[in-house]
């Protein structure tokens, strides 16, 4: 009865994980991409059978229509390289919802009512909501006997208070236009301050942290007792830290000034914010490996990138610290935290003084586990912690069906 099966729906992919919520583990994963276009591939990874370390990984070229061939090739994946789904029947499908709104704050069984709300809330993300609709609406006609559960990006941040997620502009206007902050990857986050208090022994109820989840898109979190208090991100994930391609916060007048001097329409506005900016606009690299060594062999607009990138980060870092009153443990997370020894020490370097202190040993290692890089003598322990969102959706989700 821990057998969930974890839709991850994008608007012309479908990426999934069977996972046993019982030893945290994925039995299989894969995925389906190029839905609708030409050129379409599945990926399908069985991690083989018990005692065996054997996995078995499938690879072909599909013409995939839409959402419901795309889960038609990932049954033929399961049938063909297995494992068995009769064996290993998921009890039910969690689905990733990105935007939830101020209606959705906990896993939500679905039913025609949650699809109505989705499709509601696309005119906030238009380009996730729409899509992972999609996804449900194919994964129940493949799976109809089991429930469906829709866990939200921004449940996790509907514990922030007004003071946090209200924007300063006429509350009318934002009324009726739904103009708040509701932060996203809270699954991640939620995910990260629990393995984290569980990595140090301590309840998470007792514990103030920040987490800094950094890969192409990248958001900072203060979590006071287990519960968001502050993020980063906003109405949109374009809000905050620098990222790979998004600016993250810029002053709002630049928007009027490129509008009435050099006549960029809303298109173009939304063009360059979200795909041409962040370090590929400052730097020319999207990837942060790139970027780093590009500014290692003396490249000066690689350097100013990352140094806007690290500057960003530690002024969040630095504001979180001031609304917890303190901090406990601080946790890197995600591709760019994960694997970039350099980001975190730019991140933290200087903060000394606020009881943060990398040990250079320890941040330099690599490693897939959870793990200490802060010294012995910092009153803040550092960790970084792998994220691991399909397990948390897989969790909720049958957290949400055995309630």
């Amino acid at each position: 009865m821990s057998i969930v099966l974890v839709i991850n729906s994008g608007s012309s992919s479908l990426k999934y994980q069977l996972v046993d919520t019982a030893s945290g583990e994925a039995v299989a994963s894969g995925l389906v991409e190029r839905i609708g276009l030409e050129g379409g591939r599945a990926r399908h990874r069985h991690e083989g059978p018990e005692n065996d370390s054997l996995a078995t990984t499938w690879d072909a070229a599909f013409d995939v229509a839409d959402h419901f061939a795309a889960f038609e090739v990932m049954l033929e994946g399961f049938a063909a390289h297995g494992p068995s789904l009769e064996r290993y029947a998921p009890v039910a499908v969690g689905h990733r919802v990105v935007q939830g709104g101020a209606r959705f704050f906990e896993p939500t069984i679905v039913t025609p009512l949650v699809k109505i709300n989705i499709d509601e809330l696309s005119t906030l993300a238009p380009l996730h909501n729409p899509a992972n609709l999609a996804g449900i609406e194919a994964a129940q006609r493949a799976f109809p006997e089991v429930p469906h559960v829709a866990v939200f990006d921004t449940a996790f941040h509907q514990t922030m208070p007004a003071a946090a997620y209200s924007y300063a502009i006429d509350r009318e206007v934002a009324a009726k236009h739904r103009i708040r902050r509701y932060g996203f990857h809270g699954t991640s986050h939620r995910y990260v301050s629990r393995a984290a208090a569980a990595f140090v022994g301590r309840p998470v109820q007792e514990l103030a942290q920040i987490v800094l989840h950094l890969g192409n898109g990248a958001s900072a979190c203060a979590v006071a007792g287990g519960e968001s208090v502050d993020t980063s991100m906003g109405m949109t994930p374009l809000e905050g830290l620098v990222m790979g391609t998004r600016s993250g916060d810029l002053d709002p007048a630049i928007l009027l000034h490129l509008q009435r001097r050099a006549g960029f329409d809303a298109d173009a506005l939304d063009d360059l914010l979200n795909r041409r900016s962040g370090i590929l606009g400052l730097g020319g690299h999207a990837d942060m490996r790139d970027l780093v060594a590009a500014a290692e062999s003396g490249d000066e607009k690689a350097t100013l990138a990352l140094e806007v990138y690290a500057h960003r980060l530690k002024a969040y870092i630095g504001a979180y610290l001031a609304q917890l009153g303190g901090v406990d443990v601080i946790s890197f997370t995600a591709g760019v935290g994960e694997n970039s020894a350099p980001v975190r020490a730019a991140a933290l370097a200087g903060l000394e003084r606020l009881g943060i202190e990398l040990d250079p040993e320890r941040n330099a290692e690599h490693s897939g586990e959870t793990r200490v890089i802060s010294s012995d003598a910092s009153a803040v322990t550092v960790l970084v912690v792998p994220t691991n969102e399909e397990l948390e959706i897989a969790r909720q989700t049958l957290e949400a069906v055995s309630a």
